[in-house]
């Protein structure tokens, strides 16, 4: 397959803010705009941004459309998406993606938005797991995920160094970077927006699932032959999590206890996910993890 990047932003460049997934508070998306503005980019709202539908921003129609015409417009050449929740994978099989592979633009967003992330990944394209309006309107402005999404839009690619962990497991690997959030993983497996995972370096984490359910999902990466499959194994922050002592072991050795007998690097507590110290990562992106006992490195 070949890779595309998008173009990296200039100033002045169009960026759309959308809600495929969840309803947003109409606050929020003024915030983020108002950030945005600063970088000195061009913010465009879609028209259904602000709806509510229960939990959704907008019907599956009105979000649909919003994300088509943001995706189709060559004018437009990054998509902010204003928050995740739930509500793509209604979506993602009605979306056409002939204009956006003339045009590849940034996607950017994380949680729900995985499912966009995947959609992409599987055309090639690259796209930001990165912070959405809550964040970027209450993280301070000088924070590491802000200010790496801002360096990578504009074109200054990141090589992030963490201390190590316990449970790592030492090596060296390389490939493209996929995965997302592992319950919406999970929840396109075996349809046509799964990953690819062969020689690539998954990253994983999650919010709010309980530690038998983290197990369950593990052993289906196990059980279908993905842990086999990759070159290597980031996993981010599991937060939100209910203690379960009838697992008799933390969530992150839950996660340890299914590949630890496989023969590939492995990274545990990375800044990313559902936390402040969310960092962006450039999904579908050629990288190379070491992980030593020292440090882990992480480089684009």
């Amino acid at each position: 397959m070949r890779l595309m990047t998008p173009p990296f932003l200039q100033h002045n460049d169009e960026i759309r803010i959308v809600s495929p997934s969840g309803f947003v508070e109409p606050a929020l998306i003024d915030g983020a705009e108002h950030v945005l503005k600063s970088w000195g980019l061009d913010v465009t709202v879609g028209k259904y941004a602000c709806e509510k539908h229960g939990r959704f921003a907008g019907t599956s129609e009105q979000r649909t459309e919003d994300l088509q015409a943001a995706l189709d417009d060559a004018n437009v050449k990054a998509i902010f998406c204003s928050r995740g929740g739930y509500g793509l994978a209604q979506i993602v099989d009605k979306l056409k993606f002939h204009e956006f592979i003339h045009h590849p633009k940034w996607i950017v967003g994380f949680s729900d938005i995985t499912a966009l992330h995947n959609a992409v990944s599987r055309l090639g394209v690259s796209s930001l797991h990165a912070i959405m309006a809550k964040h970027l309107m209450e993280l301070p402005y000088d924070s590491q995920p802000v200010t790496q999404l801002h360096h990578i839009l504009f074109g200054e690619l990141p090589a992030y160094t963490i201390p190590s962990h316990v449970l790592n497991k030492g090596g060296e690997a390389r490939g493209r970077l996929v995965g997302g959030n592992l319950s919406v993983l999970m929840g396109l497996r075996g349809t046509p927006f799964d990953l690819e995972y062969d020689n690539n370096i998954l990253f994983i984490e999650d919010v709010g699932e309980k530690p038998y359910h983290i197990d369950r999902m593990m052993q289906n990466l196990r059980l279908s032959g993905v842990l086999n499959k990759i070159s290597g194994l980031v996993v981010g922050q599991f937060s939100h999590l209910e203690d379960d002592p009838l697992m008799m072991m933390t969530t992150y050795e839950v996660i340890y206890n299914v590949v630890t007998d496989y023969d590939i690097p492995v990274c545990f507590d990375f800044p990313v996910g559902h936390v402040d110290e969310n960092l962006p990562l450039i999904v579908n992106a050629e990288v190379c993890l070491n992980v030593s006992d020292e440090r882990v490195l992480l480089m684009f």
